[in-house]
């Protein structure tokens, strides 16, 4: 495997291997942990805000700003107990999303993406995986929708360093879901009318297990 330069606060900059895919399953506790401590958690963004209803801007800025989102995102997804969480979800217009997910093997994946792009699969690479998924966004609410169960995202790390992250299965869910929110699209989207509302209606009789911020 061929060694990126280690970043010294957070493990900012990941190993690569053969194939230049960064390696996500070393250190996941510890990355995680130190992502979290350093971050203040912020409530939710629900389905209706504006900012999770258009593209988000790029990242164009590899700061120390946004570092704290970083570290401000892994808190709030700690606190909602997600596997993944775009940067509109606490309100921020920008291309960035985090994750600490497991895959069908359960082994851990953790990592940060910005300015994702989803890469198109080749046709026999599309085999669809019609499961249950949920959304931080639309709280308490799942649906059944069918993605491809192997994804490929391109961006850039906090450093602004070039990455490709895949996944199968559960973690390719994942991958497609959080890139899709930086898009402006909820996976409710994708859903049937009558799925959409039947989500939106197991939304408006449940009650958030994390805080949120209301819709005026």
């Amino acid at each position: 495997m061929a060694q990126q330069e280690t970043d010294q606060q957070g493990f900012d900059a990941l190993p690569v291997d053969d194939e230049g895919f960064v390696v996500d399953t070393e250190h996941c506790e510890e990355r995680e942990q130190a992502y979290r401590e350093r971050g203040t958690s912020r409530p939710i963004t629900v389905v209706g805000n504006p900012v999770l209803h258009k593209e988000c801007k790029d990242v164009t800025e590899f700061d120390d700003e946004l570092a704290r989102l970083v570290d401000d995102m892994f808190a709030s997804q700690r606190t909602a107990e997600g596997v993944g969480l775009a940067a509109n979800q606490i309100g921020v217009d920008l291309k960035v999303f985090v994750y600490d997910c497991p895959d069908d093997e359960g082994r851990r994946h953790t990592g940060v993406v910005c300015n994702p792009v989803l890469e198109e699969l080749a046709p026999e690479q599309r085999v669809l995986d019609d499961s249950n998924e949920g959304c931080l966004s639309v709280p308490t609410a799942y649906a059944s929708l069918a993605r491809p169960d192997h994804a490929v995202v391109r961006g850039q790390d906090v450093k602004g360093n070039p990455i490709k992250v895949r996944g199968t299965g559960y973690f390719a869910r994942c991958l497609q879901h959080e890139t899709d929110h930086l898009y402006g699209y909820l996976y409710i989207d994708r859903l049937s009318k009558r799925d959409r509302k039947d989500a939106l209606r197991q939304m408006a009789e449940g009650t958030p297990r994390y805080p949120v911020v209301p819709n005026d």
